[in-house]
């Protein structure tokens, strides 16, 4: 009996080391959910739901298990089209220096894609807008003075194609044409990935002092936003006057209630498969942008302050709403409300999330929404 007591004890103390229940540091915050865990002793299927957290639409529990990548994509009109798109569920385009933007995606479904990107540098607010999903973030480089802090903590999973004191490339991309040193020409690919991630050692499930079950919440039944008497038409979104470079806009198509992307008055297409980008849902988020105190030219974009504005477009008609995310928990979801205070409803699907200055401006079907006058919808 000793010895059987002895060993049970000796299992449960391996159980609270192993990876996947490793404790959060001091700079590391824990996520709302306290059910999942990484695979250790039952299945995928037994601890994740049928329901993708990025779209809420049906997926393999044992895809739901694994961690998305979160991949930076330059906006460089050179750089179109790109590798990987086609399979982005959650796409963020943010400002950034000298009034250029970039953009990142998040991916769940990436485990067969022959070839990702090109690939270019992350900014810090987008290292913390992907923690918001838990995922390994793939990017080349990175202003060091200003991302150092956040990548090189314990709880940061990124692959760096620079290496350094970002992090490790993990012989994770290659170029295209081979041997080439010029921009636009790192990528890398589903089975890179993986061999990196093994080098890394990093959890390839999600991990449970991270990972949040819930992250939007989407509508059981299509909304229409017509239940708000000050909704307005959307049909076409018009970002050139936040977004001066890449005058990214989306056009409402009623046949199938998606919104098609356009960059540079173009299309914005996979390389592969030809799609063009298309979402469920549109969400302008406006934030406070200020300067580095040192004089840099490098913005910082405040994502973590509470009760600023922001918009939701869906179904050809958009809504006021306002955002918080709060300090203290870098993985905290973002939450949307609309001007009731009650939270919105996202219809299921992919959805575009553009973060603009509060200085910035941008049209709807032709109407101009200034910085914090949304006293136009009613």
């Amino acid at each position: 009996m000793k010895k059987k007591a002895l060993l049970l004890f000796m299992a449960m103390c391996m159980a609270v080391t192993a990876p996947g229940f490793t404790v959060a540091g001091a700079t590391a915050q824990a996520g709302d959910n306290k059910e999942t865990e990484t695979g250790k002793g039952s299945s995928a299927a037994e601890k994740y739901s049928d329901v993708s957290v990025l779209t809420g639409e049906p997926i393999d529990p044992t895809l739901a298990a694994q961690r998305p990548i979160a991949v930076m994509f330059p906006i460089d009109k050179e750089a179109q089209p790109q590798y990987g798109l086609s399979n982005v569920d959650v796409f963020y385009e943010i400002i950034e220096e000298g009034s250029m933007s970039r953009q990142m995606g998040i991916i769940q479904d990436w485990q067969n894609l022959e070839r990702i990107g090109n690939i270019r540098s992350i900014r810090a607010y987008f290292v913390y807008e992907a923690l918001e999903w838990d995922p390994i973030i793939i990017h080349y480089g990175g202003p060091i003075d200003y991302t150092k802090d956040i990548l090189t903590r314990k709880d940061v999973d990124n692959i760096n194609g620079v290496g350094g004191i970002l992090g490790s490339d993990y012989g994770c991309f290659y170029r295209v044409p081979a041997g080439s040193r010029s921009e636009h020409t790192a990528y890398t690919d589903a089975e890179h990935i993986k061999e990196a991630i093994r080098k890394a050692g990093f959890e390839t499930e999600h991990r449970r002092a991270y990972y949040n079950k819930k992250h939007f919440t989407f509508a059981q039944e299509r909304n229409t936003l017509k239940q708000y008497g000050d909704s307005v038409s959307a049909v076409y979104l018009d970002m050139r006057d936040s977004f001066p470079v890449t005058k990214s806009a989306l056009t409402y198509n009623a046949e199938d209630g998606k919104y098609y992307k356009t960059i540079y008055g173009e299309p914005q297409k996979d390389a592969v498969t030809d799609e063009q980008m298309a979402f469920d849902n549109v969400l302008i988020q406006r934030a406070s942008a200020e300067p580095r105190e040192d004089g840099s030219s490098y913005l910082r974009i405040l994502i973590e302050e509470d009760g600023q504005d922001g918009f939701f477009l869906t179904g050809g008609r958009m809504i006021h709403v306002t955002w918080e995310k709060g300090e203290g928990n870098d993985y905290k979801p973002t939450t949307f409300y609309d001007d009731n205070g009650n939270e919105i409803q996202l219809n299921k699907g992919k959805t575009m999330i553009f973060i603009i200055r509060d200085e910035d401006s941008f049209s709807v079907d032709g109407v101009t929404y200034e910085p914090e006058d949304h006293e136009t919808l009613e």
